[in-house]
C-alpha cells in the first residue's frame, strides 16, 4: 500500500500547480513572440505613412577613404577646426550601412541623402566671423550637375548605394537646389580662371589664416572692382553683387539667399552656357574624368540653346533615369517660381518611368508610385496650401519642433489632442501630408535627454515622420563656432552610440512601417490616463488596425473589443509577445516603459 502514495502525491502537487498557474493568466494567454509571425494582409508602401531617414552623406559614414581630400579639400583647416570641412562620408559608406541592415532595422522606408552632384571646390569664411573654413559638404553649394562630388564617391559607387537601398524596399531622395550656385572661392579660382587673382600670388597657402587672422583672408588676393576678373565665373546666368553682374533684388525670386548667387530661373531664352562650366569640360575632355561624370547627363554637357532653369531641370532628371532616384527634397522652394518646379517633376516622372521600362531586372524597377516632391517652405506647418496642386507631394511641417524649439515636440502633456488634430487635417482632404521631425539641420538639435519620450512622440505621429541621422542614437552636438546650426551636422560617432536609445527608435520604426494605420490612419482616443488610442487606415491600406497604450507600466487592461474581433492574434510589438483576444478586454504586460503597440498578425505556416 505505501508504494501508491507517491504517485497520488505528485498528482495532488501537479493538479494545485495547475490552479495557481491558470489563476494568475490574463483573460487571455500570450506567448513570446519567437515564433515567425505576420501582420495579416500586410498592405503595399505608401508615402502616406513614410518614416524619411535624413543622412547627412559627408558626416554618416566613410566607406572609402581614398576620396577624402579630393580637390584639394582639408579635413582640418588651418586654425585646426573641421565644423564645416568634409569628414570623409560617402555613399560607399551608406551602403555599408545598409548590406548591416542599419536602416531596415529601424524600419525605413525613405533614405533622404545629400546632393551628390559636384560642389564648389574651395572654402568660404565661416560663420559671421570668418573663425572657421566653410566647404560644400552638405551640398548646397553647387557647382556641376553633371558629375558626381568626388568627395561622395564614384558614378558606380553610387549606383550600388542606390540598386542596394531598392533592393531593400528602401526608396531614395535626392537633396537638390535651383535656387542658387556656390559662392566665389579661392580654390574654383584657381582651377577656372576667375576673380582676377593677384598676380604677385606664388601659393595659395600664403592666403591660409594665421593666429588672429580669419577665413576672409583670401579675398584680398581678388579684385573685386574689375568686370573683367568675372567674366569666366557665371556670367548672366546669376545675380550677385560683383561687376558685370545682374544686381540682386528685393524679392524671394530675385534674392541673393545668405548671399549665394542667385540663379535667374524667370528666364525664359537661351543665355548660353555658363562660362565656368565651358572652360571646366573643356579641362574634363580626357577618360581619366568618366568615372565621376554621370551618364545620362554626358550628353548635356553641352550648348543646348535653353534657358538656364531648363539646363538645371535636364541634369537633375537625367540623375532620375540613370539611377532609378524616387524622389527630390526641394531645398529653397518658395524663392524658385512654381512653373519652374512643376516642369522639374514632369521631366522626372518621365524619366523615372523610362528608367523602370529600360531596366526591368533592377530592383527599383519594381516599385509602382510616381516620382515625389518633398518641399523646403521655411515656416511651414501642418495645412494644405497651393504648391499641393503644383507638382509637391509633401511639404515639411517647421511648426512640430518649433522654428524657437516651441512646438508640439517639447510639449508631451499636448500629445493626445496633436494626435487628433494631426490625423484630422491629414485625412480631411485628398492628397495632403506634411513630413515632421524632431531636429532639423538648420534649426536645431532636440535635448539629447529627452530623445526617448521625443522618439516615441515622433515615431506614433501621424503624416511623413524624419529621424535626423544621428538622433536615434543621441548624437551629440558638434562645435559651431560663430555659426550655431554648423553644431547640428556633427559626425555620427559609431563608437559611442546610445544602444538602448537605438533598440527603442527601432521597435518603434518596424512597428511604424508594417502599418500605414499608423501615420495614415484615423486617430481614435479612447482614454487619456494612460493615454490609449487606435489608429484604423483608410480602405486603400486593406483596413490596417492598431492600438497604443503610453504611460502606465506593467499589466494593462484595454478595451480590445473596441477593435478587435474574437479569436484574433495580436502582437505587442513593444515586449515582442502574441495575445488571442478572448472577450471584451485583454490584459497586456507594457513592461517598464509602459508602452503597448498591438498590431493584428497571423502564424507563418
Amino acid at each position: 500500500m505505501p508504494k501508491n502514495h507517491k504517485p497520488l502525491f505528485l498528482y495532488v502537487l501537479l493538479f494545485i500547480f495547475t490552479i495557481i498557474l491558470l489563476s494568475g493568466c490574463s483573460d487571455s494567454d500570450s506567448e513570446s513572440a519567437s515564433e515567425d509571425y505576420q501582420v495579416i494582409n500586410s498592405p503595399d508602401f505608401s508615402y502616406d505613412n513614410a518614416t524619411v531617414y535624413f543622412a547627412m552623406t559627408d558626416r554618416f559614414y566613410d566607406g572609402n577613404s581614398d576620396n577624402n581630400h579630393s580637390y584639394g579639400r582639408e579635413s582640418v583647416d588651418a586654425l585646426g577646426n573641421d565644423i564645416a570641412t568634409f569628414h570623409g562620408g560617402d555613399y560607399a559608406g551608406l551602403t555599408k550601412k545598409l548590406e548591416e541592415g542599419y536602416f531596415q532595422d529601424l524600419g525605413v522606408d525613405v533614405l533622404w541623402v545629400s546632393a551628390p552632384y559636384e560642389q564648389a571646390h574651395g572654402y568660404i569664411g565661416g560663420g559671421n566671423r570668418g573663425d572657421f573654413a566653410h566647404y560644400g559638404f552638405h551640398g548646397y553649394y553647387a557647382l556641376d550637375w553633371t558629375m558626381m562630388d568626388r568627395n561622395f564617391g564614384t558614378v558606380e559607387e553610387f549606383r550600388t548605394f542606390i540598386n542596394t537601398a531598392h533592393e531593400q524596399e528602401i526608396r531614395v531622395f535626392l537633396d537638390v537646389v535651383m535656387n542658387h550656385v556656390g559662392y566665389p572661392n579661392l580654390q574654383d579660382m584657381l582651377d577656372y580662371n576667375y576673380g582676377g587673382l593677384s598676380p604677385s600670388l606664388e601659393d595659395p597657402k600664403d592666403l591660409l589664416p594665421g593666429e588672429g587672422e580669419d577665413f576672409h583672408k583670401w579675398t584680398e588676393a581678388v579684385d573685386w572692382e574689375d568686370p573683367a576678373a568675372w567674366e569666366n565665373w557665371w556670367g548672366d546666368w546669376v545675380r550677385a553683387d560683383l561687376p558685370g553682374y545682374h544686381p540682386p533684388g528685393d524679392t524671394v525670386y530675385t534674392q541673393n539667399l545668405y548671399g549665394l548667387p542667385d540663379i535667374r530661373t524667370e528666364v525664359e531664352k537661351d543665355l548660353g552656357l555658363p562660362p565656368i562650366l565651358e572652360t571646366k569640360w573643356e579641362i574634363e575632355e580626357d577618360s581619366e574624368y568618366e568615372e565621376w561624370i554621370v551618364p545620362g547627363a554626358s550628353d548635356l554637357r553641352r550648348d543646348l540653346e535653353i534657358p538656364p532653369a531648363d539646363y538645371i531641370s535636364k541634369w537633375l532628371a537625367a540623375w532620375v533615369e540613370e539611377f532609378g532616384i524616387n524622389g527630390f527634397r526641394i531645398d529653397t522652394a518658395k524663392h524658385v517660381e512654381i512653373e519652374r518646379w512643376e516642369e522639374l517633376k514632369e521631366r522626372s516622372n518621365e524619366a523615372l518611368q523610362t528608367f523602370r521600362s529600360e531596366n526591368p531586372e533592377l530592383p527599383g524597377a519594381t516599385f509602382e508610385e510616381d516620382f515625389f516632391f518633398l518641399g523646403e517652405v521655411w515656416g511651414h506647418g501642418l495645412n494644405r496650401n497651393h504648391y499641393y496642386d503644383r507638382g509637391f507631394d509633401a511639404l515639411i511641417n517647421f511648426t512640430f519642433q518649433g522654428e524657437r524649439r516651441d512646438g508640439p515636440a517639447y510639449a508631451l502633456e499636448r500629445m493626445p489632442r496633436i494626435f487628433e488634430n494631426y490625423s484630422e487635417a491629414i485625412n480631411r482632404v485628398e492628397d495632403f501630408t506634411v513630413l515632421s521631425y524632431l531636429s532639423q539641420h538648420d534649426t536645431s538639435l532636440y535635448p539629447r535627454d529627452r530623445l526617448e519620450e521625443g522618439g516615441t512622440y515622433l515615431m506614433l505621429l501621424p503624416g511623413m515622420v524624419k529621424i535626423f541621422y544621428g538622433d536615434e542614437v543621441a548624437r551629440e552636438a558638434g562645435d559651431g563656432g560663430s555659426d550655431a546650426t554648423m553644431g547640428t551636422r556633427s559626425s555620427m560617432d559609431w563608437d559611442n552610440l546610445d544602444e538602448d536609445l537605438l533598440h527603442h527608435f527601432q521597435k518603434l520604426g518596424q512597428f511604424r512601417s508594417r502599418n500605414p494605420a499608423v501615420g495614415a490612419g484615423y486617430h481614435t482616443t479612447l482614454s487619456t490616463e494612460p493615454f490609449v488610442f487606435t489608429r484604423v487606415s483608410p480602405g486603400n491600406h486593406q483596413h490596417n488596425r492598431v492600438m497604443v497604450s503610453l504611460g502606465e507600466e506593467g499589466s494593462v487592461t484595454l478595451p480590445v473589443g473596441e477593435l478587435f474581433e474574437e479569436g484574433e492574434l495580436l502582437r505587442e510589438a513593444y515586449q515582442n509577445k502574441v495575445y488571442t483576444v478572448e472577450g471584451e478586454t485583454l490584459d497586456v504586460d507594457a513592461g517598464d516603459k509602459g508602452i503597448v503597440l498591438l498590431e493584428v498578425v497571423e502564424k507563418l505556416e
